[in-house]
């Protein structure tokens, strides 16, 4: 007979304890960006890409941005990244669905590649526009 302990399964639905303490931890990162401005805190992580070359990757501003929509300035957020502002309702879509969907044992929803190079193809091209020199463009 062998004592070893069989591993956990990889297709199992995960317990519910990590699945009740996402919403509060979610919770917990919007009150502190409400209280605590990243402008002007300096306890946020910096932007190494920003830091090594100058420029501004697709996410830099993003907490800046969350902070303002917290505040429900959402032109000032949509100035700090625009990107940040248009992603935030669908990725908590779906992540609440896909919460949701593991909290009932469902199966996961599946993400087709396509999502994958889309998303990809987005990020490079809002990182090269942000950059560009053009008045008012997303800056």
């Amino acid at each position: 007979m062998d004592s070893r302990p069989t591993p956990p399964r990889l297709d199992a639905p995960p317990s519910r304890g990590w699945i009740l303490l996402a919403g509060p931890a979610a919770l917990v990162g919007v009150v502190v960006l409400f209280v605590f401005d990243p402008a002007t805190h300096g306890f946020y992580p910096f932007c190494l890409f920003h830091r090594l070359t100058g420029l501004d990757c697709p996410g830099c501003g993003g907490l800046r941005a969350v902070h303002q929509l917290t505040h429900g300035h959402l032109a000032a957020a949509w100035r700090l990244n625009a990107l940040v502002v248009l992603a935030l309702p669908v990725v908590a879509g779906a992540g609440g669905r896909w919460l949701w969907r593991r909290a009932t044992g469902q199966p996961a929803p599946a993400v087709r590649p396509v999502w994958f190079w889309l998303l990809l193809a987005i990020l490079l091209a809002f990182g090269v526009l942000r950059n560009l020199s053009w008045p008012g463009f997303f800056r």
